[in-house]
Parts: structure tokens; C-alpha cells; sequence
């Protein structure tokens, strides 16, 4: 493995500060990531959350540790209750067709399964025990069937948020109860209300609180000692603060080596909120999108930062992850066409070219090093790869065109080249387990809905301009050009016949209308060229074979 020797940090929050990552034990790795209140379809901001320690998983496998990933559910809560009441639907109902449809988001988004999915409502005995030992080491208190966390008990509260107990003004996060010793006190365990669900405990009937659940949850699956606690920013006070300091009272030996976080998801630079109008569910923007493209534009940002989602942003990320599966697809084509025809690639073994060598050094180099760097992502995306592309593309013309004194060096290079990239992009989670033409298929699909066409209306439309190119109506048959370029349908002329194949691509935006020339020839038309891709697009798959129609 290149730069072995290149050392794993990642941020903690608690520290603030980057750390070599030391686990507990020596190849194995547990960690802990707070899961989703299944009441409603998950948000972008869960998948910013959920990409971004799918991601941690993979890194730490692809280094070769053993983990046990553990993600939870919480599916008996206020806002389940309140939904449920809502469709007239049982909550436990609810919550478990959610839990359903979250996992179908993770599963489109390429994120891995946990080891284990753990659910509130499947572990009320180990609750209830956390609860009671809790109490006895005099850390909590039962008032009238509630029972409360005592922060004054816990000296060390606020260490991971930096927030000092004075600082927690009464009522600003949780309703004020009298029966509290300290405003800031939590709720462990709830007493039950009329119609809601409930269960038997030494207190009465009733339900737990937010935060016991994964102090419960982490410590049966990972035991009170373990590497990785993960969440959202929004997360770190009071959830994780309340964590730490119930955990530490149930077991003082408790302790989490690092406590990561990832940042927040704004929509066209505000923060996102149903109040707002710009929220967006994962299956709305999937509908519209690939989920690979979702999955592209999240890494394309560090994991901490805070990330800007908007149209013109996801619609950069669709058009290069197409452009990447587009040149795996051709770049794949071509080798097989070559071996059928001619001697296969594992028989020109040493002929391997310095710049495939050098693209493969470097991606190899540059997956080790930057994301062991503390998970980052976007130069990954944005250099190694796209020179791997690039060779790969120019090799795919080689074989296509038949220059047999190059080909077993081209051959050998897409044989290489594959294996590299299709590993780089394991490790991110953006190779599908479709195959490549389904997922060009599934990307073409969505930029239909987008464009608000079907393919038999592109079709028409490609028979319409050709019959224009035939009359030299050479007007009309750019008009049609771009009008599907303006909706993001992209044509391509393919070199040496009259063929013409469509591609998604993103919206060209409307030019006014230039000054007619009248003197301007049929030929000088044809010679120009649509506007240029963005500098942040990576290559146009396959150049030589496909180019842009021009206009008539």
C-alpha cells in the first residue's frame, strides 16, 4: 500500500484539535454515530451526516482495521407521537416504515450497512438499567415518575462544548420544571401520558429520554470504553454533552478516545429550514438526481466545513460524475473490443507507460495522504483522478482507432488504470453496483424529468435537426440544438457518421440574440463551438469519439 508510513488524524472535538488516530486495541476500531428520529423522509442533512462517517468507515477498512460500526434509531419520541397522532397511524408503525425508507436512502447513496442498527424500542431493559445505576451512584433523581440527571453531580459538564453551566439559561432549550434541582437538568426517563406509548420501570410507566438511549445503546455494543463517537455540529451540545456526562455517571471508567462532528448544510447560502421554505428531503433531491451526484457534492466539500447546496452546484456534481462513469464505460468497451480482436492485456505485461505509471503513483498517493489528513475529500476529486481520466480517454482513442503499435501499451494502461480508479472510488463510495451503462441509463433518465421531456421527444427533435442539416435550414437546426441545451440535454455528433446521440449535461444558460450577418457563410457557422465546460468540470469523456453538435 503507497505511503504506508503516512499517519491517520482525524479532528476531536473534544481536544479541537487534529490527532494521530491510536485505537484502544491494536486492528480493531468501534465507533458510534447518532442515528436518525424516524418519523419523516430524511434530509439532505442526514445524508451530509451519514456520507460523511460512511466515508470514515471505508477509510478505516480500506487501511485494514476490523470495525464494528454501530448507528442507531430512535423510534419512540415527541415528534414520532405527534406525527403519528397526525395520520391517525400507530407511532411504533410510523416510526419502523421510516426506519424502512431511511435505509433505502443509504442504501441509493452508496452508504455500507452498519454492523449493528440498533432500535430505542429494543433495548428498554439495558435503558432502564443504565437509569438505575445512574441513581444509586446519586447522580439522578425520581420526581412523580420522571427521573432527572443532576449536571451539579458531574463537575466536568460543558468540557466538550465549551459551555460553562451559567451559561445554559432556564427555559432556552427545554421547558422550565419546578421539580428540577438545576434548570439545566435532563430528563432520563419520562412518565408516561394518556395514549402514548409506554413501558413498566421501577419509576412507573413511561418512556426514556433522548439522550440515555445512546449512552445505553453505544455501551451494550461497544462496551463504556471505545474509539469513535459521530454526529452533526448540532449534536454537540446537549445530546452528546448530556451523553458523556450520564455515561460517566452510570460507569466512571467510561471513556471515548474522539469525538468527531461534520458541518451543517446551507441552501443558497441560509441555513436550511421547513420555516424557511428551502428544505430538501434526500428523495427529492434523488428524484431529480442521481444519488451518486448527491454522494459527488457532498465530498466535494471537507466533511467539518459547512456545505452551500444549490441547483447550480448539484448540477456541476451530476455532470462529472456522468463524465466519470462515461469514460469507466468507453474506456471498458474499448479494452474488450481489443482483446476479442487481438492478444489480451496479460500477455504485454512491462509495457505499462510512465504516465499511466505516474497517474496510478499519484492516485495511489494522493487517496493515502489526503484522506489521512482528516477525511479530505475535494482534491481527490479534483487532481489524481482526473489525470487517471484523461490517460484513460486517450488511451480508450487509441484503441478505437486502431494504431496497433500502440495498443498493447494502451491496453495495459486501461487495464491498470481501471483497477486503480475503481478502487479510489470504493474507497468513496461513488462505484455503483450496477453496471455502467445502467447507471449512464439512470442519469439520462433524471435529466429527462428535469428537462421536463421524454426520449422519444429528444429522438424527434435529433430527426428534426438532422432533416434541417439535410435542407441547409441551418438556422432551425441550432434553434433545436439549443433549446435542448438550455434544458440540459446535450447532443453529440459522433465522428465519421451522420449519427447523433444525446447526453445529459448541465443547462446552458440563454444568450441574448446576436445581430444577424447575412454575409456569414454556411461553413463559419459550422465551425462554431458551444460554449466551454466550466474549469471545474473534469474532462469531456472520449473527445475523439464524440464532440459537441455543432451548431448549423
Amino acid at each position: 500500500m503507497a505511503n504506508e508510513n503516512v499517519e491517520f488524524q482525524v479532528y476531536n472535538s473534544m481536544t479541537r484539535q487534529k490527532e494521530v488516530f491510536v485505537p484502544k486495541e491494536p486492528g480493531k476500531v468501534k465507533m458510534y454515530v447518532c442515528g436518525v428520529t424516524s418519523y419523516d423522509y430524511s434530509h439532505i442533512g442526514h445524508a451530509r451526516a451519514y456520507v460523511a462517517f460512511d466515508l470514515l468507515y471505508r477509510y478505516l477498512k480500506y487501511l485494514g482495521y476490523e470495525v464494528v460500526y454501530v448507528r442507531n434509531f430512535t423510534d419512540v419520541d415527541d415528534k414520532i407521537i405527534r406525527r403519528a397522532n397526525e395520520c391517525g397511524e400507530d407511532p411504533t408503525a410510523l416510526s419502523g416504515r421510516y426506519c424502512e425508507e431511511f435505509l433505502k436512502d443509504m442504501d441509493d447513496l452508496q452508504c455500507l450497512r452498519p454492523t449493528h442498527q440498533p432500535r430505542v424500542t429494543e433495548h428498554m431493559e439495558q435503558i432502564k438499567e443504565m437509569i438505575d445505576k445512574i441513581i444509586t451512584n446519586g447522580c439522578a433523581y425520581a420526581v412523580n415518575g420522571d427521573v432527572f440527571f443532576s449536571v451539579d453531580s458531574f463537575p466536568e459538564y460543558g468540557r466538550l462544548s465549551g459551555r460553562k453551566l451559567e451559561d445554559n439559561r432556564a427555559g432556552e432549550r427545554v421547558e422550565v420544571d419546578a421539580r428540577k434541582r438545576n434548570p439545566a437538568d435532563f430528563a432520563l426517563w419520562k412518565a408516561a401520558k394518556p395514549g402514548e406509548p409506554s413501558w413498566e420501570s421501577p419509576w412507573g410507566l413511561g418512556r426514556p429520554g433522548w439522550h440515555i438511549e445512546c449512552s445505553a445503546m453505544s455501551s451494550h455494543y461497544l462496551t463504556h470504553s471505545f474509539d469513535i463517537h459521530g454526529g452533526g455540529m448540532d449534536l454537540t451540545f446537549p445530546h452528546h454533552e448530556n451523553e458523556i456526562a450520564q455515561s460517566c455517571a452510570a460507569c466512571p471508567d467510561s471513556n471515548i478516545s474522539y469525538w468527531m462532528h461534520n458541518g451543517f448544510v446551507n441552501i443558497d447560502d441560509e441555513k436550511m429550514s421547513k420555516s424557511l421554505g428551502n428544505f430538501f428531503t434526500i428523495r427529492e433531491v434523488t428524484r431529480l438526481y442521481h444519488p451518486l451526484a448527491l454522494r459527488y457534492f457532498l465530498l466535494g466539500n471537507h466533511y467539518r466545513s459547512p456545505v452551500n447546496y444549490s441547483i447550480s452546484q448539484i448540477e456541476i456534481a451530476s455532470d462529472s460524475v456522468f463524465k466519470i462513469y462515461q469514460t469507466l464505460y468507453d474506456a471498458e468497451e474499448a479494452l474488450s473490443a481489443f482483446q476479442q480482436g487481438t492478444e489480451t492485456a496479460t500477455n504485454v505485461r512491462g509495457r505499462l507507460s510512465s504516465q499511466a505509471q505516474e497517474c496510478i503513483k499519484n492516485l495511489r498517493n494522493e487517496l493515502r495522504t489526503k484522506l489521512s489528513d482528516d477525511l479530505h475529500t475535494p482534491t481527490i476529486l479534483n487532481a489524481a483522478l482526473q489525470d487517471s481520466l484523461k490517460v484513460m480517454n486517450s488511451c480508450s482513442t487509441i484503441l478505437r482507432k486502431k494504431q496497433k503499435q500502440q495498443h498493447p501499451s494502451a491496453a495495459l494502461a486501461i487495464t491498470e488504470l481501471l483497477r486503480e480508479v475503481k478502487a479510489v472510488l470504493d474507497v468513496l463510495g461513488l462505484l455503483a453496483g450496477s453496471t455502467y451503462a445502467e447507471v449512464l441509463q439512470q442519469f439520462k433518465e433524471r435529466a429527462l424529468i428535469r428537462a421536463e421531456l421524454t426520449e422519444e421527444d429528444v429522438l424527434r427533435a435529433i430527426e428534426e435537426r438532422a432533416l434541417a442539416r439535410k435542407n441547409k435550414d441551418f438556422a432551425r437546426g441550432d434553434q433545436i440544438r439549443t433549446a435542448l441545451a438550455l434544458k440540459g440535454i446535450s447532443l453529440m455528433d459522433i465522428v465519421g457518421t451522420t449519427e447523433t446521440v444525446w447526453r445529459p449535461a448541465r443547462p446552458e444558460q440563454e444568450q441574448p440574440a446576436a445581430p444577424a450577418q447575412p454575409n456569414q457563410s454556411a461553413a463559419a457557422l459550422q465551425q462554431e463551438q458551444p460554449a466551454a465546460p466550466s474549469q471545474q468540470m473534469p474532462p469531456t469523456a472520449n473527445p475523439q469519439q464524440e464532440q459537441p453538435a455543432a451548431p448549423l
